[in-house]
């Protein structure tokens, strides 16, 4: 990293950390040993990545409360890891998780992540396309190297619903519910969704790598959601006043180390427990289709992470992919 770049990044974590708060270009000059011209072309290079700085003459420097650029430098700075995985930030992709997928193959390490402000083509499960509108969401993709076989795939994904509320609680003060298997729920609406991809040895059954996509409504888009999902989408609520950097940061912290505990399980009671699903009668969607549904009672969540329901006739089965809904 270059001088005048590490410069930047030093103002900037400064400036985000002191958000909303005037900061003289004395005392970052000082803090950081540099000259004030210095800081007067990092802060000027950071207004141009669009990053809302207001400068005063004998003033000093503040951050926009309401200025929220991702950063790959300032994500860093929040996750609690050692050694910090590796973290790739873009403005705009395709997909977060094509491209995790493609540095997987390549080799990319445990905890590796991608992270967008707006995709083009976001997927979601089942085929379905993810909506995903700059600057009101977080798009993030984790590669994950468990020590698993097949048998605990699914597990991924029930451990990243629980470490992705967990990270909602601590930075944004709210506690989303999950409905089986990937979303999290707020106020009855759908705040997140997880998708899951897999690369497994076949010959060995171990799992070699998995992509862990996660897409987060953090405030509601520009021009509100698309008319299909009106009535089923939602976001954080304004109110809470948090940063999309300091959030990523926590998710893939909690991901990464909730993924040591993925052979045990030790997070499924936790999951339980923020279940929406549990005790309702609910409608099981096996190939997604919404004509084509069964009715049941969801009773708990196995071992392995799948859906145990009963259907009327008494039968039990234990479901381990698909969607389902709560029966109104």
């Amino acid at each position: 990293m270059s001088s005048k770049s590490s410069i930047k990044d030093k103002v900037l974590f400064i400036l985000v950390e002191n958000k909303g708060s005037i900061i003289s270009g004395e005392t970052l000059a000082k803090d950081l040993g540099v000259s004030r011209a210095a800081i007067w072309k990092a802060i000027k290079s950071l207004s141009e990545e669009g990053y809302e700085i207001t400068a005063g003459t004998n003033k000093g420097y503040c951050l926009n409360p309401n200025s929220d650029v991702l950063s790959m430098h300032v994500i860093s700075k929040y996750i609690k890891l050692t050694p910090p995985p590796k973290i790739f930030v873009y403005d705009k992709v395709e997909s977060t998780n094509r491209l995790a997928k493609q540095m997987a193959f390549e080799g990319a390490l445990h905890g590796t992540s991608v992270i967008a402000n707006q995709q083009t083509a976001g997927r979601g499960r089942l085929g379905r396309s993810f909506f995903s509108p700059a600057h009101s969401g977080i798009y993030l993709s984790i590669i994950l190297r468990p020590e698993a076989d097949m048998t605990k795939a699914s597990l991924i994904t029930t451990m990243t619903a629980v470490a992705t509320a967990r990270a909602i609680n601590n930075i944004c003060g709210i506690d989303p519910d999950i409905k089986w298997v990937n979303d999290l729920y707020y106020m009855d609406k759908k705040i997140c969704g997880i998708l899951s991809e897999a690369v497994t040895d076949f010959e060995s059954g171990r799992i070699e790598s998995v992509v862990v996509g996660i897409g987060i409504n953090c405030a509601a888009p520009q021009n509100d959601f698309p008319d299909e999902l009106k009535d089923i989408a939602g976001s954080i609520p304004n109110n809470c006043i948090f940063s999309r950097n300091q959030l990523a940061a926590e998710i893939i912290t909690n991901v990464v180390e909730l993924c040591k505990d993925l052979t045990n399980g030790a997070f499924l009671e936790e999951y339980r427990k923020k279940s929406i699903v549990l005790g309702n009668t609910i409608n099981i969607y096996k190939r997604g289709l919404e004509e084509d549904y069964s009715v049941a009672t969801a009773l708990d969540i196995d071992h392995n992470g799948g859906l145990i329901v009963k259907y009327p006739n008494g039968e039990i089965e234990t479901i381990s992919s698909g969607e389902v809904s709560i029966r109104l």
